[in-house]
């Protein structure tokens, strides 16, 4: 497993990390059982991933409480997040404070690394900083966590509006981005600000559904009148269209983390493998940046949020 250093947090993170939302939740959202997640938690700490992504909604942090257990806490970066309402609806800070406080439970941890903002949208960003921070950093000089994030919601703010604007008011130690080969505008939009400021990138939507759906990768590119990505698929490039996807995001300048969501052992040991792989050939990257880097807003499918029982 290749490491990195994440911001100015001075943590050092696997640059694969496992994400426990998406649609397949650790397999919870595909029908696995709890074993079976607490079983792809482990596998990961396992193949050296040290950073784990979860959130209240993910209804996951039980499962990777259970999973993490028995593993050195110091030894594992766990990030997780809140939700804070949208709009008039913006919850109350000590709402904000009870999330933190069950995810501690959840998670049977006394401390969170990274405690994250979910999801904040352009027009909610002023009342979330100026309403919901400054309680959270009370909280944080109580020893119940390290260091505040945020996180983009890719499907309503694609040109990463949000993020322009929250770096620059140098709070934030984490920021949660999404990028992938037909979204990139990340590279010019976010990261020499998060590069400026210092803070930690965690990658998200780096496949999702697209690249792992071939027959709707060519629908999708036929109808933007782009060609094939098959190029990238060769002896000395990628061997999958999802390889191609974890490597060309992995070896971004600017990128720290990309997370990824698996509910199979060997599917979790394959993307480790792409993400750890060297970058794809120099003239394959340029052929993505130069043909497809005008696409936006592709691929950032929403997954349904997990059943309440």
């Amino acid at each position: 497993m290749n490491y990195t250093t994440f911001g100015r947090t001075g943590l050092r993170v696997s640059v694969a990390g496992l994400g426990c939302g998406g649609f397949s939740r650790l397999g919870l959202g595909v029908g696995k059982t709890e074993a079976d997640a607490i079983d792809i938690v482990r596998a990961a700490i396992d193949c050296g991933v040290n950073l784990i992504d979860t959130a209240a909604v993910y209804g996951t942090e039980g499962v990777v409480g259970k999973g993490i257990a028995g593993y050195p806490r110091d030894q594992l970066v766990i990030a997780t997040k809140a939700a804070f309402g949208r709009g008039p609806n913006i919850v109350a800070a000590e709402k904000i404070v009870e999330s933190l406080d069950n995810s501690l439970r959840q998670l049977g941890t006394d401390y969170i690394d990274i405690f994250q903002l979910h999801a904040v949208a352009p027009d909610n960003y002023v009342r979330v900083r100026d309403e919901l921070v400054p309680a959270l950093l009370r909280e944080r000089d109580k020893g119940k966590f390290r260091f505040l994030g945020i996180t983009e919601t890719p499907p309503f703010d694609p040109e990463h509006v949000m993020l322009g604007r929250a770096m620059r008011d140098g709070l934030w130690d984490s920021v949660m981005v999404a990028q992938h080969m037909l979204h990139q505008h990340a590279r010019d939009r976010v990261y020499p600000l998060t590069q400026q400021y210092g803070a930690g990138t965690l990658l998200m939507f780096v496949v999702r559904g697209i690249f792992a759906q071939l027959e709707r990768l060519a629908t999708t590119l036929n109808e933007l009148n782009l060609p094939p990505l098959d190029f990238l698929v060769h002896p000395s490039g990628a061997s999958t269209m999802m390889d191609a996807a974890y490597r060309f995001i992995r070896h971004e300048p600017g990128v720290d983390v990309v997370l990824f969501g698996t509910s199979d052992l060997e599917h979790l040991k394959a993307n480790i493998e792409s993400i750890n792989k060297p970058p794809l050939p120099i003239s394959d990257v340029a052929k993505l940046k130069d043909v497809y880097g005008h696409v936006s807003g592709v691929g950032l499918d929403i997954p349904a949020r997990p059943a309440k029982h």
